[in-house]
Order: C-alpha cells, then sequence, then structure tokens
C-alpha cells in the first residue's frame, strides 16, 4: 500500500484504499465459510462418538463442497467418513456415492478411488470374489511352490544316498566311521531343523562361511533328513536275516559284495514306508527355510496373507501342499507295490 501511494500519490491512495475495502469485505466470508465446516465437522464427530450414527451422517452430508480456491480436507474427510458409515451399513449405493462426491471434485484422490474398487468388489457375487483372489494370488503361490519343490527334490536324491553311508558307517567295525556315523545321527536328530538352519546361515559367518539362502537350506534339508533315514536304513538292514549274510560269505562274496548283492535290495520293500512318511514330512519341513530369507511356498502365503489380509490366500497355500502330499502318498504307495511283487507269489 505504501509502494501504491509513493509512487501514483493520490490515485495510489485511492487505489490502495479499494483494496482494503475489498479484503475487509471478503476475508469474514471465506473464515465463515471455514469456520462452518470446522463446527459441522466436530457435531459430526461428537454424535459418532456418541454413537448417534443417523445424525451423524446428516451432519457430515452438510460440510459444503469446496470453492474454486478448495479447502483444507473437510469436504475429502466428511464424505470418506459418510461413505464408510454407508459401507459399515452395507449400503453399498450410498457408499460409493459418497466416495464418487470426492472423485468429481478431485478426480486423482487415490483414497476414494480406492475406497469404490472395494465397494465394487464386494458387491460381486462371492463365486466371483474367489475366482478373483484365486487368479491374483495363485502365480506368486506357485512360483514359491516351484522352490518348494526344488528343496523336495533335492533332498530326496541327496538324503538317501548319505543316510546309507551314514548307515553303514555306524555298522562298521571300524570305530573312526561307527563313530562319526554315531554323532551325525546323535545331533541332527536331537536338535531342531529350525535350529540346523539358523546356525549354517547365521552362524557360519561368524567363522568366515558365508553362504546364500538356497545353498544352507539345501545342506540343511540334506544332512537332517540323511540322518532320520540312516536310523530308518540301519534298521532295514538289520531286520534281514543274519544267515543270508552267512550264506554270503560261504560262498565266498566280500562284506561290500554282501551289502550291494544280498542285504541292501531285500531292504526296499522294508524301508519304503518309512521313508515316504519322512518325505512327506519334508514338504511341509521346507517351509521353515522362510526364517532364514528363502521365498518358498509358505513365505509367499505369509508375505500376501500380511499385505491383503485375505483368507483365500492361507486356503490356497494349504490346497497346493494337500496336492504335493497326496501326489507323493500315491507315488511312494506305487513303488512300494513295484518292488514287493516277488513277495506277493
Amino acid at each position: 500500500m505504501t509502494i501504491l501511494v509513493n509512487r501514483f500519490g493520490k490515485g495510489g491512495a485511492l487505489l490502495a484504499s479499494l483494496f482494503l475495502l475489498f479484503t475487509l469485505l471478503a476475508s469474514p466470508a471465506v473464515s465463515s465459510a471455514g469456520g462452518e465446516s470446522d463446527a459441522i465437522l466436530k457435531e459430526a464427530r461428537d454424535a459418532l462418538a456418541l454413537g448417534h450414527i443417523d445424525q451423524a451422517q446428516v451432519l457430515f452430508a452438510q460440510v459444503p463442497a469446496p470453492g474454486p480456491d478448495g479447502d483444507d480436507g473437510e469436504f475429502v474427510y466428511s464424505r470418506m467418513q459418510l461413505a464408510r458409515l454407508y459401507f459399515s451399513m452395507k449400503n453399498m449405493s450410498k457408499a460409493k456415492a459418497s466416495a464418487e462426491e470426492i472423485t468429481a471434485v478431485y478426480p486423482d484422490n487415490a483414497e476414494a478411488k480406492n475406497f469404490i474398487a472395494s465397494v465394487e468388489r464386494s458387491v460381486r457375487p462371492e463365486w466371483r470374489q474367489v475366482v478373483d483372489d484365486c487368479i491374483r494370488f495363485l502365480p506368486s503361490l506357485l512360483k514359491g511352490a516351484s522352490m518348494t519343490l526344488i528343496l523336495v527334490f533335492f533332498t530326496m536324491i541327496v538324503s538317501p544316498i548319505g543316510g546309507l553311508l551314514i548307515a553303514l558307517g555306524k555298522l562298521s567295525k571300524t570305530q573312526p566311521f561307527s563313530g562319526i556315523s554315531w554323532f551325525i545321527i546323535w545331533f541332527f536328530r536331537g536338535t531342531p531343523l529350525l535350529l540346523q538352519l539358523f546356525f549354517i546361515y547365521y552362524g557360519l559367518p561368524a567363522i568366515g562361511i558365508t553362504l546364500s539362502p538356497l545353498a544352507s537350506a539345501l545342506i540343511g534339508l540334506g544332512i537332517n533328513y540323511s540322518a532320520y533315514l540312516a536310523e530308518i536304513i540301519r534298521a532295514g538292514i538289520l531286520s534281514i536275516d543274519h544267515g543270508q549274510t552267512e550264506a554270503a560269505k560261504a560262498i565266498g562274496m566280500t562284506y561290500s559284495q554282501t551289502m550291494r548283492r544280498v542285504i541292501i535290495p531285500q531292504t526296499y520293500k522294508r524301508i519304503i514306508p518309512p521313508c515316504a512318511n519322512e518325505f512327506i514330512a519334508l514338504i511341509k519341513d521346507t517351509a521353515l527355510v522362510s526364517t532364514i530369507a528363502m521365498v518358498e511356498l509358505m513365505r509367499a502365503a505369509d508375505q500376501m496373507f500380511n499385505a491383503y489380509f485375505n483368507i483365500t490366500v492361507l486356503v490356497l497355500a494349504a490346497f497346493i501342499y494337500l496336492i504335493f502330499t497326496t501326489a507323493f502318498t500315491l507315488l511312494f504307495e506305487k513303488i512300494e507295490y513295484k518292488v514287493g511283487v516277488y513277495e506277493r507269489r
């Protein structure tokens, strides 16, 4: 104002006076509008706190739409509160209409757009929601399931070989071999698999050995199940009549030939059921590798459940586990039938 007076003299003073008059006339209106919205929102929140839902709805709806200069968020807040109230009362049409009032003024409002999308999903038939959830979650779950299968197949290949070597070592009369085999069985059967995975992944770096999550999981599962299968295989070997060993010696067979050609082939039929039980447990035990940053089936399901809080994720994960265990059960039943074909004659 002083600049106008100094620059334009009396004309500047007149312009300054008109500007001041306009400001004084406009300010009360703006202040009054903002104050009115605040008062309505306060009264609506008080009514909501007291449980007067109908009164709160009427008050939220009375907050005026913003003018050309926008507002301080009262309009958006009031309509979102109104939309949530209608949604909780299962009045989806009014809930959607309240949110659409916001998008009519602010087309890019993410909160209102997400709310409208949620309302549209909720009014779909139940079967359609389930189908949509399956389409959305299955790709990530199947990706995690593929990692589960990799862990299972690797362990199924390694652990029988390791278990056989440990079992033969424990049966050996050579003290170092039998002592080492006894220790492996004692330690890995006597401590939790989760602790072993933690030690391999988190503990070994302390002595300069750093392994990836996949390598840690493969080593942990391989050694643990080798120790369990070693006892199963050892029991199978000891179940064969000792007279067959004596007969093999009588015809000049060495110890390794006796085991390879006479004893071990006869143990297959006897150890298949307990081995099948161990491998079915293995499918579920792979979930433990999620604790060392491995993304397998259970970790993928847990991540999506925490993100969406949708029970369909857990149902799908359980269904995939059941498919795996059923397939392996049928496979081992068929193998057991084939191996025992001569005993049924």
